[in-house]
């Protein structure tokens, strides 16, 4: 329930801080006095997209904020999924427009994205425009009341599931037909690519080891060359480097007894020994055994000519790259040979999913028929005080194709007297007829959702006199339960019965035009009343008359 509503620098409104109560609650004011700018504030603490334009002349920044009480509306969850600090009795929201063109949201003062305030202001307040009467039109809106009413929405989500499978099998089928029929036009290049790297017998490793052999046989001279060369320089017998370094050990062996620093040296110089010794047994052993194949270097060549055409073919740098595109293939030709069973088994999960859709959507539909006859009859009980005493009012269906929201498609037909025929409500509704179906059907959601607070522009267009006072009484209804409603009206009979009365009203000041809201005092409230029914010019007989209307109340 909105508990305060606090304004400031927006667009005519230099500050405003106005409590509310439960209950039933009227707003009125002269044309152009500014009610519609304190809907557009409330609009921007619902989430809707804001301009600079709206923040008052000369000004830096305009602050719009509400306090809620939700202690009677389990909203808790909604907080503990979004990590915010829940307070019962004063969940604050608020907005602030920059003149920089930059906009903040707050839920209980920590900043939010402007979608999750919009999430919760959907679940906070209501708004009735007149142009939301239009939604009479829409087939959504109307199959959407019928929903609120069954209390399907367990039924609608299982349904919803089933319908997102079957959908994602229609698409799956058909990108496999897609995928087939592309695959049968070019199944012969597909197997001539395969064939031509598979018959290649490739291994993942054998590149490398086949370029270094090759490098080694083409400079096979080279290398023998040097190897024999180094062999002689290690091996000489006289100046060979291991007997030179043998020949040192020896002498510093020799003075050991007599040089104590010489046995170290020896030592080392025996190591030495050994391991120049074992490098030149194993050079000895690579001069001997390297000989200069040209065959063989002609078979690696080749093979070599074989990997580097096939890269170049398809673009790659590696086997493993070449191996890849082969599987691809080698699976591609695999789903061409098997087309005939993937698509049986494709098109019978299909319909097995559509079969699941169809069986949830008859749940569905049977429990929407249920609810309309419920709709029916309710909306007839209420219409008939509203002055149409004749009415009809129905809910047609109509088998559609499977769709996201079933396959109900929801015309709500409408007649105002007994000659004429039902047809759709917004072929033959008149304004006025259209504002009291839409608070009927309002009052009747509201039974079934529990939001904390509507608020009702103008929703009495077209009417008047008696009429309009059974609205009232219909929205003094719904103001029970723990349920707030807030009706901005210019009928006096509307004005009279609700339980709290505010005034909106514009006086030109030396810093310009100001927009006020007060609530009014029990004086206040005649006069204004009496206004209402007179004009202007306040008449005792109006004077009069508002006070009847506000006793009857």
């Amino acid at each position: 329930m909105l508990k305060q509503l606090y304004i400031k620098n927006f667009t005519l409104i230099d500050e405003l801080n106005i409590t509310f109560n439960s209950g039933f609650s009227v707003i009125t004011g002269e044309t152009g006095a500014g009610k519609s700018i304190i809907l557009g504030a409330i609009n921007l603490l619902l989430g809707q997209r804001a301009d600079t334009k709206v923040i008052k002349a000369h000004e830096d920044k305009c602050v719009i904020e509400a306090h809620f009480d939700l202690s009677n509306y389990n909203m808790e969850q909604f907080f503990a999924d979004n990590d915010i600090d829940y307070e019962s009795e004063d969940t604050i929201i608020r907005r602030e427009i920059n003149k920089n063109g930059k906009s903040r949201a707050f839920i209980n003062d920590l900043p939010v994205q402007l979608g999750l305030m919009r999430e919760l202001g959907e679940m906070l307040v209501d708004i009735h425009s007149q142009h939301q009467n239009l939604l009479l039109q829409k087939e959504n809106f109307q199959l959407n009341v019928v929903d609120i009413i069954a209390h399907d929405s367990k039924e609608c989500n299982a349904y919803r599931e089933s319908f997102a499978a079957y959908k994602k099998a229609q698409a799956d089928l058909k990108q496999l037909e897609e995928n087939i029929a592309q695959g049968r036009e070019n199944e012969e290049f597909m197997r001539f690519q395969f064939n031509d790297i598979n018959k290649a017998g490739l291994k993942v490793d054998e590149q490398e080891s086949i370029e270094q052999e090759s490098e080694q046989l083409s400079h096979a001279e080279e290398i023998k060359e040097a190897l024999s060369d180094s062999d002689n320089l290690l091996s000489g017998e006289v100046q060979g480097a291991v007997e030179q370094v043998k020949r040192a050990a020896a002498r510093l062996h020799a003075i050991e007894h007599v040089f104590s620093d010489a046995r170290e040296l020896a030592e080392r110089l025996d190591n030495c020994h050994i391991e120049l010794k074992d490098i030149a047994l194993e050079i000895g052993r690579d001069a001997n055994h390297l000989e200069f194949d040209p065959a063989r270097l002609d078979q690696l060549n080749e093979r070599l000519d074989t990997i580097y055409s096939l890269q170049q073919k398809f673009h790659v740098s590696t086997i493993a790259e070449l191996l890849q595109i082969r599987d691809d293939l080698e699976r591609k030709l695999g789903n061409i040979d098997n087309s005939d069973e993937l698509l049986e088994e494709t098109r019978t999960r299909v319909e097995q999913l559509r079969k699941e859709c169809l069986d949830k959507a008859a749940c569905l539909t049977e429990k929407r028929e249920k609810a309309a006859l419920l709709v029916e009859k309710e909306m007839a009980s209420r219409l008939v005080p509203l002055g149409i005493p004749n009415v009809r009012f129905q809910i047609q269906f109509t088998a559609k194709e499977l769709s996201e929201d079933g396959r109900d498609k929801i015309a709500f037909l409408f007649s105002a007297n007994r000659s004429t025929p039902l047809q759709p409500i917004s072929e033959v509704a008149s304004g006025g007829e259209i504002a009291r179906v839409m608070l009927s059907l309002k009052a009747m959601i509201s039974g079934a959702v529990k939001q904390p607070t509507i608020i009702f522009d103008e929703i009495d267009t077209g009417v008047s006199g008696r009429v309009a006072e059974m609205m009232a009484q219909i929205m003094q209804e719904m103001g029970r339960n723990d349920r707030q409603v807030i009706s901005i009206t210019h009928l006096p009979q509307i004005a009279a019965l609700g339980a709290a009365h505010y005034k909106v009203s514009k006086e030109e000041t030396a810093e310009g035009t100001v927009s006020r809201m007060q609530r009014l005092t029990p004086e206040e409230r005649i006069q204004e009343i009496a206004q209402m029914l007179s004009g202007s010019n306040v008449t005792a007989e109006a004077v009069s008359n508002a006070k009847a209307l506000l006793k009857n109340a």
